[in-house]
Formats: C-alpha cells, structure tokens, sequence
C-alpha cells in the first residue's frame, strides 16, 4: 500500500472509542451514531471476516435491532427457524418452539455472523459511520477524565487518540481487556471444534429448525442457513481445516440416519477450540469491555453473538445519557452490574448444556435421552426452554420487591419507539415526541410505564405529563446493583 492509497487517519479526538467491529461494536457504533454521540469505531481488518461462528439471532436482539432500524434487513437476508431441536439421530427428543413467545419476532433468525455484520455495516454506513479499518489498539494511558489511546495504521504509523471513553469490543484476545489487566477467568477445555457451512444433496438434514444430534460418537450441531446452506459444528480430533470428507464423516457417524449424504460443496470451514470465559469486570474506569472480550461461550445454544448485541444495546445509552448530562457519571457503573451476573449465567447454561450434549458413555446417554424425553412432555418445561433461549427470560432484577422495574417489556406490549425513553399511557390524546422521550398510547394499561431506550422498565405510576416525566427522570435511572 503506498502511502497516496492510505484512508484517512481517524480523527485525533472523540467521546468514545471503539475497538472492534464485529457484532457488538457495529451494534454500539450505529447506536451512538444513531443518538447523536461522537465516536471513533477501528478495526485492525482490511473487511468484515469470513468464517465466522454464529449462525442465529435469537428474539431478544431482533427486538433490540429493531430499535436501532436494522432488523427488518436482517431478517430478509436471514431464514426463519422455528426453533431448537434435541435428536438422538433416528426420533426428536425434545423440541422447544418458538411460534407462542410474546415478541413481535416468534423465531430464531437463521442468519450467519458475517452476513449480520455486513448488514450491520451498511446500516451504520447509511447513519453516516464509518470503520478505520487497518488500524490496531496498541494501549493507553489515563488522560483524565478519558484515556489516550495509541493505535497504528495501515501504514505503520502511530498515533494517539484522545476518548473520554474507552470500549473493547475486540474479541477473547482483547488488547483492550489485556490493557486493562481485567483477569478473564474460566475454562478452556481441550476440545477442539469443526465448523462447516456447506452444501449437501440429502432432504434428511433440518430444513426449519437448529438440532442437536446427540450420539455416543459426540454432539453435532446442525442449523439451516440461507441460500440453502446447512451450518455443521461438532468436536473434532483433527486441527486441520475439515475436508468435504471430513464432513461427510461427522453426518454419518452422528447426524440424522439416513441414506449416505454427500457433501456437495463446503463454502467454509475451519476449527476453534472452545472457551468459557467471563471478565472479572465489564469495566474499569472510563475503560469497557462488551461482547467476547468480556465473555466467551459454548456455541450451544446460541447465545455468545446475542448476548454481545445486547451488552452494546445497555452501554449505549448510559454513555449518551452520561454524556449529554442527563445522568451522572455513576450510571455508567450499572453497566457492569447488570450485565456481568447475565454473561455469566448464560455461560453457565451453555456450558451445561454441552456437557449434556456430549456425554460419550452409552448408558449416561440413554439416561440423559430418557429424562429428555420425559421432559419435553411435562407441561411447561419446552416453553421454558424455548423463552430462555430466546434470551426473554433476562433482566435486571431477581428481587419481589422491586416489583417489574429492570424487566423486559415486551414490544407486543409497549411498541418500539428507537432509541427513545417511552412512556406509556392509556391516554390516546397523549402521544409524539418530547426530545429524549417518547409518548405513545397503550390501552388497558393499569398504570403508566417509563421504558428504558434498551427495553427494560424504568418504573411504572410515573406522572402522565411528560414534562414531570423527563424532569424526574434522573430518579428513574439505575443507580445501584439490582443483584
């Protein structure tokens, strides 16, 4: 690259300095793009990164997506699954659907991570973003009341970047979280995994929903993808890329019994090693960490690329509300108190669930196949699953006492309104917008609701004139830990 073809250097000062653009720093790059706030998004690839693991946006992150007006894209390039599915290769076990959830989205998005971020990247493209690329975090120094970040680019230059806020979003190999010295405590078993989307000439494999097969051979983890892909993940004791062959292997020595089933094409492959990992902070400072450079799951169950969508959808607009002096400082404290204790239990869950899943003793697998089976017919259980999966289930609070405050209000309830604070009244005179609040009419409701830009209730019998609303409106804001 000569230096003529060099893109620009990023600006020398900026409120919010992004690290990474996958997932999680696209979703918080269009966020604050789309709220106004000033920030610097690099990425030390050249493009958006092929072979990427997830393959599903689970409901919870389409309702956060919807807000930030990315949604509707992602779903027309995705196919609709209409749930999970656990097999023991000739019968279903157990199916958890998604049809009856209460979410404007009652499926799982079928949707590769590359794609998602490309589409994340024109969204943030169209708002008037725009990604560095070539530039790599090298570290900082505190530079009250922000950081001095030093970056080199493309062209082997170094450089300094002043941010009042500091945001690793740069993967399990964080430079940021490394910066920070933030331990990353956890798990990294000596299981290495294959991942292959392909092309196969067998009608056997899945075609709606994402199945667990389950054998004594090992897991293998099966899911739809557009464009009549199939997405293949199971252990594997080979660290070379997997073949055609290879593939073919794993499907008939685990996958659905079936006639031989040729792998007509493998548009990708390659292998990773599991970790299950979760920072010992999300924060330090004017320092934060989102998506897998806080925390690192099992692909089981597909939580790990969600869960990072969501960490950016509660950063965002803390640090506008900070920023713009709506909030004190301290909120930005919650960040790491209300997603930590989520990171982590759904760490936990994943990585039970791929104990489950890869027990290797004949006998524990049939036990584990019965008590399945059992399961999935006790009323309730696979409705459970299927809310918890769909990451519904996650909020801000565990305590009765604090009432609904810090859950989820579901937008069939209280419809979207961007990256607007909502209140909900049953008032259809009052509706519009008043700055940084939305009025919008619900009726039935028995008081009125204040909810947060992310979707999480704020507080319920709040006045109903707006004006009192967003002049109390520092009294709504989390300003403790909730758990």
């Amino acid at each position: 690259m000569t230096p003529s073809s060099n893109p620009p250097a990023p600006p020398a000062t900026t409120d919010v300095l992004i690290v990474g653009a996958g997932p999680a720093g696209l979703a918080l790059a269009a966020s604050l793009r789309q709220l106004g706030v000033d920030h610097v998004l690099i990425d030390r690839h050249d493009d958006v990164q092929p072979g990427s693991k997830a393959a599903a946006i689970q409901p919870r992150a389409l309702e956060y997506l919807d807000r930030t007006g990315v949604a509707d894209r992602l779903i027309q390039a995705g196919d609709r699954g209409r749930g999970f599915r656990l097999h023991d290769r000739t019968q279903t076990l157990l199916s958890a659907s998604y049809d009856n959830l209460d979410t404007p989205y009652p499926f799982v998005l079928l949707i590769s991570q590359q794609t998602t971020e490309t589409h994340l990247l024109a969204h943030l493209d169209e708002l008037g973003g725009k990604v560095h690329r070539g530039h790599t975090f090298l570290g900082y120094t505190p530079d009250f009341p922000g950081v001095a970040a030093t970056i080199a680019g493309p062209d082997g230059i170094q450089r300094s970047i002043s941010a009042r806020y500091l945001i690793g979003c740069d993967g399990v190999h964080s430079a940021v979280r490394a910066a920070t010295g933030i331990g990353f405590p956890g798990n990294a078993p000596e299981q290495l995994f294959a991942i292959a989307d392909i092309r196969t000439n067998s009608p056997a494999l899945p075609q709606e929903d994402t199945t667990f097969y389950l054998s004594p051979a090992g897991m293998l983890l099966i899911s739809p993808l557009a464009g009549g892909l199939h997405r293949v993940v199971g252990p594997t004791p080979n660290p070379a890329t997997p073949t055609a062959d290879d593939i073919r292997r794993l499907l008939a020595e685990r996958g659905p019994h079936a006639d031989d089933i040729q792998v007509t094409e493998v548009v990708s492959a390659s292998t990773y090693r599991v970790q299950e990992r979760v920072a010992e902070r999300f924060s330090d400072g004017p320092v934060f960490l989102a998506g897998d450079a806080a925390h690192t799951h099992s692909p089981a169950g597909g939580q790990g690329m969600n869960t990072g969508i969501q960490d950016a959808g509660n950063l965002a607009w803390k640090l506008h509300a900070v920023l713009t002096g709506l909030a004190p400082t301290t909120l930005l404290d919650t960040y790491h108190h209300e997603r930590h204790p989520i990171a982590a239990g759904l760490v936990a869950f994943t990585s039970q669930f791929a104990t489950l899943a890869n027990l290797r003793d004949p006998a524990d697998g049939e036990l584990r196949n019965r008590v399945l089976a059992a399961a999935a017919s006790t009323p309730g259980v696979t409705e459970w699953i299927a809310t918890k999966l769909a990451q519904l289930d996650l909020g801000y609070t565990n305590e009765p006492d604090h009432g609904p405050v810090g859950t989820r209000v579901s937008p069939n309830t209280v419809p979207t309104t961007g990256l607007h604070w909502t209140l909900a009244l049953d008032r259809p005179d009052h509706t519009g917008d008043h700055g940084v609040l939305a009025i919008r009419h619900v009726s039935g409701l028995e008081s009125p609701l204040l909810v947060r830009p992310d979707g999480y209730l704020a507080a319920y019998g709040v006045p109903t004139e707006p004006e009192k609303v967003l002049d109390q409106l520092s009294s709504y804001l989390p300003a403790h830990p909730t758990r």
